[in-house]
């Protein structure tokens, strides 16, 4: 979920003199209140998204408990503070979050306007188009003269306006401010269409009345990698931030999860694993964090695999498949993180 490139630009002077002031060290202010400050969305199942009883889980809050258990030794000190796509970046430059993890795309104009740093992508994915199966469409390219909703702030609407352009086909777009809002316009008939990423389809999917009389069409239609962001000009925290994920994709390469992690420790005789879990040299000194942080993140978070698994696997109501998101060393993935050494 993406935001549109003008309102973005718009920001852009206002993002460079935060930028200037944010260099402060964001480790020290998170030390001192005792938790990280986690922006996510208003409620994507498998990325953030809250229970009746408050309890936020998903990929994107599983980031923020890995940074939280890097720094803490904990993972439940983490504050969560729901943001629509309009908000989001603003609550970072503002300094309300500590960090963004909020199915956000890392894309150019972002990166190089707001005063924000992408981080490492969690997820790999793409925009695509989800419809009624009653409307008897079986790919986009069939869509001409639909009515397409879509969340306001987002490059969905960029990406669809290229898409039909580039295809020649006219369409009506349908633009609300919020996920649900967009979503409930498509449920109630508003629109033919709904788009976002792929994930965000896939998840949104589950709370309609009847899942299985919607289908997502094959094509995908952009690229999105989808990771935390952080504020620019704080290279420690970016660093932090960034590792507790590669630590995660290491983690599953090494085959160590939350389960025989401890065990693991006590009694492997692997340099790398050895470095990796702070049982040898002090990794965690160049970063500011205790010896042990990578094995506080596996031990209270799991590896990237038991995360995806967890939240958005095939045994999940979001049921997705790894994809590009199984590792580098498996068929189809590109989950890749540099070594710890």
């Amino acid at each position: 979920m993406k935001s549109n490139v003008t309102k973005l630009l718009s920001t852009a002077a206002i993002a460079a003199t935060i930028s200037a002031g944010a260099a402060a060290a964001t480790l020290d202010d998170v030390k001192a209140k005792g938790f990280v400050q986690c922006g996510v969305s208003t409620g994507v199942p498998g990325f953030s998204n809250a229970d009746d009883k408050g309890n936020w889980s998903g990929i994107d809050v599983d980031a923020c408990r890995a940074t939280a258990a890097a720094i803490f030794g904990d993972g439940q000190k983490v504050k969560f503070t729901p943001l629509s796509a309009k908000e989001r970046f603003t609550a970072l430059q503002s300094g309300e979050i500590d960090v963004l993890a909020r199915n956000t795309t890392w894309t150019y104009t972002r990166d190089a306007s707001l005063g924000l740093d992408f981080t490492a992508v969690n997820f790999y994915d793409g925009q695509g188009f989800m419809v009624r199966k009653d409307l008897g469409v079986n790919s986009a390219l069939e869509l001409a003269g639909a009515t397409v909703c879509t969340e306001q702030g987002t490059t969905t609407e960029l990406n669809m306006a290229d898409f039909f352009r580039k295809n020649k086909m006219s369409y009506v777009p349908v633009v609300v401010q919020k996920a649900d809002e967009a979503l409930a316009a498509y449920d109630s008939g508003r629109c033919d269409v709904y788009t976002t990423d792929k994930s965000g389809l896939a998840a949104h999917r589950t709370k309609l009345a009847d899942p299985s009389a919607h289908v997502i069409l094959p094509e995908t239609i952009s690229k999105e990698p989808l990771g935390p962001v952080v504020r620019h000009g704080d290279n420690q925290w970016k660093d932090i931030v960034t590792w507790a994920m590669f630590v995660q994709v290491n983690a599953e390469e090494m085959n160590i999860t939350s389960k025989n992690v401890a065990k693991i420790k006590s009694e492997t005789t692997d340099p790398g694993i050895k470095r990796l879990l702070g049982v040898e040299g002090d990794m965690g000194a160049q970063l500011g964090l205790p010896a042990d942080w990578a094995y506080n993140v596996i031990a209270q978070v799991g590896n990237y695999g038991e995360v995806f698994e967890r939240n958005v696997g095939p045994s999940t109501p979001v049921d997705l498949p790894r994809g590009l998101n199984a590792l580098w060393t498996e068929a189809g993935g590109i989950m890749y993180a540099p070594p710890v050494r």
